[in-house]
């Protein structure tokens, strides 16, 4: 089985701490294989961002995924989720998703803890498109950017917990991190608060590895449908493009 495992922005950092998260959570027999795009912003917090980073993304797909079993896309609350789905032949996890539904198999409440302040909506945004947001009790930022998590996993955790703790005294008995990056923290913030912490990435992971193995993909019948194949999009896709003018 090989899932590709698409971090939707540019910076390698990050990408190696999908890595380790998504290798660590696969089955014996799984192959990961990681990318990330060439183009487009080098952390995504907000919607701007998330806007470039999804075109970056779906950029990657259409290069990469054709020897993939499945997708997992690691960019929290950003767009392009359904995008993929139409796109693809094979299941598309998103990291969002995944997490929610995972933390809601376990508890009766979630609340995600994530990065910045500039987060906050697009990721209620998506957790509301997915069906999660019932069950989530609430969304906060620790003010941490993207780029600074991994300098220090002990201390990153620790600036997580006073937000941690404020979702569960609204109702969260399930802690959900809220961003590709904080991939591997689960553990360390699980040891400083009473509830499971979900790493998004390994929740993805898993699940995309339980559609490959019930050979499950994505409806075709209705939104996701493949798009046309014949209407023009010039220069598009972008890589194909570039490589063209070289």
């Amino acid at each position: 089985m090989r899932i590709l495992v698409v971090n939707c922005n540019t910076s390698e950092e990050t990408t190696r701490a999908i890595e380790r998260s998504a290798t660590a959570a696969a089955l014996p027999g799984t192959e990961i294989v990681m990318a990330a795009p060439t183009w487009g912003v080098e952390s995504a917090e907000g919607y701007y961002e998330s806007f470039i980073s999804a075109a970056a993304v779906l950029d990657v797909l259409t290069m990469r995924a054709d020897d993939a079993d499945a997708v997992v896309l690691a960019g929290y609350g950003e767009h392009g989720r359904e995008g993929a789905r139409q796109l693809l032949d094979i299941p598309v996890v998103d990291i969002t998703e995944a997490s929610a539904d995972i933390a809601s198999l376990i508890g009766h409440r979630f609340g995600v803890v994530t990065t910045l302040s500039s987060t906050l909506a697009g990721i209620g945004d998506s957790l509301l498109t997915s069906g999660d947001s019932g069950r989530c009790a609430g969304i906060r930022a620790a003010d941490v950017p993207v780029l600074a998590l991994h300098d220090d996993v002990e201390s990153t955790a620790r600036l997580l917990v006073a937000d941690a703790r404020a979702l569960i005294e609204a109702g969260a008995d399930v802690i959900v991190l809220g961003c590709a990056g904080m991939a591997g923290l689960d553990r360390a913030l699980e040891a400083l608060i009473p509830v499971p912490v979900i790493d998004p990435v390994s929740a993805a992971v898993g699940m995309a590895e339980l559609l490959v193995r019930m050979g499950k993909s994505t409806s075709k019948a209705g939104p996701f449908a493949p798009p046309s194949r014949t209407k023009l999009r010039p220069g598009w896709p972008l890589t194909n493009a570039v490589v063209a003018a070289a």
